[in-house]
């Protein structure tokens, strides 16, 4: 009989817990007589002195429960982890994360929706929408970012293959299912794409590979390359544009005046400009000089130009007028 007291105890104390963080929340406290009735249904019977010294407990020992002192008196269960704003737009970004498969994407809402209150989490789901854009289908992706982390951890390589695909969409793996290896530094998340920048033994140097696109990843028993002396993730980023490889130089633009909050989105506050004309502004920006890169600029019809290096002038005049030409 002396362990069934503490049992009891424990297990009354539990199902508190349980029915206040499930249940309620500001807008859905629950009364004394409410919380009896629920022990009692789950075969646990006290009164209200002792329920009162069970949730003056719980508070002693830091969980946020208040009390809302009327006849009888209601309870609910405060700070949460996250606030239910906070969880709407944890719940928005990965339904619309091209990144998360569809499946992944309705397992993880389920899960955010389940830190709310029941009545919270009807509401959340009243607003769960998945959006219309184009979701990934490898479900293994998750698996291969956990072993690329792991990899990063433990100093190690990774061995993997790297996709293309055919004008039939066929998936086909680059250079005829060449083993690549990396010595992996970080993971980066870019335009709703995840990639990994790592040392590359095959370019002899700091390279970008996108996460979706690699197959049969594995952890290399090889040590990883150290990171060259100096080497920044950040800087590598805002060089490399929109993650894309390319030869990497300083270019310098011209651009219409109601055009900066593209540059500023696109390079930072830090971008060097310098005010041209009236209506125009110049922009000095380290990029990848890729196909990525032109079209960004293509977008804006020619209200932003470029004015130097005469190779991505050449360049870009050239694509225009193949477009001209074959339109």
């Amino acid at each position: 009989m002396s362990k069934a007291k503490p049992n009891t105890m424990k297990k009354r104390m539990m199902l508190i817990m349980k029915l206040l963080r499930e249940q309620t929340d500001q807008e859905h406290p629950l009364d004394t007589y409410e919380i009896l009735d629920y022990l009692e249904s789950q075969g646990v019977s006290t009164n209200r002195k002792t329920l009162k010294s069970d949730l003056d407990l719980l508070v002693d020992c830091d969980i946020d429960i208040v009390t809302i002192h009327s006849k009888p008196n209601k309870y609910y269960w405060g700070e949460r982890t996250f606030e239910i704003p906070e969880l709407q737009l944890l719940i928005d970004a990965v339904l619309s994360s091209r990144f998360i498969t569809k499946k992944k994407s309705k397992a993880l809402a389920k899960k955010l929706s389940g830190l709310a209150s029941d009545s919270q989490k009807k509401e959340l789901d009243r607003h769960m929408y998945a959006t219309g854009r184009v979701k990934q289908a490898n479900e293994n992706i998750f698996y291969m970012v956990n072993d690329i982390n792991s990899a990063i951890s433990q100093r190690k390589k990774i061995t993997f293959k790297y996709i293309e695909y055919t004008a039939e969409k066929k998936k086909v793996f680059r250079n005829d299912g060449e083993i690549y290896e990396l010595s992996p530094y970080a993971l980066y998340w870019n335009e709703d794409y995840y990639y990994v920048v790592g040392w590359s033994d095959k370019h002899d140097n700091v390279s970008v590979f996108r996460v979706d696109r690699m197959d049969d990843v594995k952890i290399s028993s090889e040590t990883a390359m150290k990171r060259p002396e100096g080497f920044s993730i950040d800087d590598y980023s805002n060089r490399v544009f929109e993650m894309f490889d390319g030869d990497s130089t300083t270019v310098k633009l011209e651009c219409r005046n109601d055009l900066m909050k593209y540059i500023i989105d696109r390079f930072g506050m830090s971008v060097k400009t310098e005010i041209a004309t009236d209506d125009t502004f110049y922009v000095w920006a380290d990029v990848a000089l890729s196909p990525t890169f032109y079209a960004w600029v293509f977008r804006f019809e020619g209200d932003i130009k470029i004015l130097k290096p005469k190779q991505a002038v050449d360049t870009i005049t050239s694509m225009a007028y193949k477009i001209t030409k074959n339109g």
